[in-house]
């Protein structure tokens, strides 16, 4: 297995040497320049992976307080709490059979609603 990298070494070095030295320092400015966008690309991956964590954190902590408003919302709307806030805070109360009036209108009377 050395011997085998030693040998691509060889070939390598042996065609760089060839090779003029400008032809040399293109070569390397390539390199450094892929070498550059590769650590800038991972640099940009490794920040763009801890927003979307950031973000998926912050969607569970919205689902979590979504949860508890739909239950305090229901704590909230139940018949018995809306009654005791009528009578207590509204002094409202609950009308006597005699105050109770019906109103019937026949589906074929020929009243439009207006608009």
């Amino acid at each position: 297995m050395k011997d085998a990298i030693g040998d691509i070494r060889k070939q390598v070095m042996d065609k760089v040497d060839g090779f003029s030295p400008a032809y040399q320092g293109l070569l390397l400015m390539a390199v450094v320049l892929c070498a550059l966008s590769v650590v800038t690309s991972q640099y940009q991956a490794r920040k763009l992976f801890v927003e979307l964590q950031k973000d998926k954190d912050q969607a569970q902590q919205m689902d979590v307080e979504w949860g508890q408003l739909q239950l305090e919302q229901s704590t909230w709307a139940t018949p018995a709490r809306v009654e005791e806030v009528a009578v207590n805070k509204l002094q409202m109360q609950l009308p006597k059979n005699g105050q109770v009036q019906f109103i019937r209108v026949k589906p074929d009377s020929g009243i439009k609603p207006t608009q």
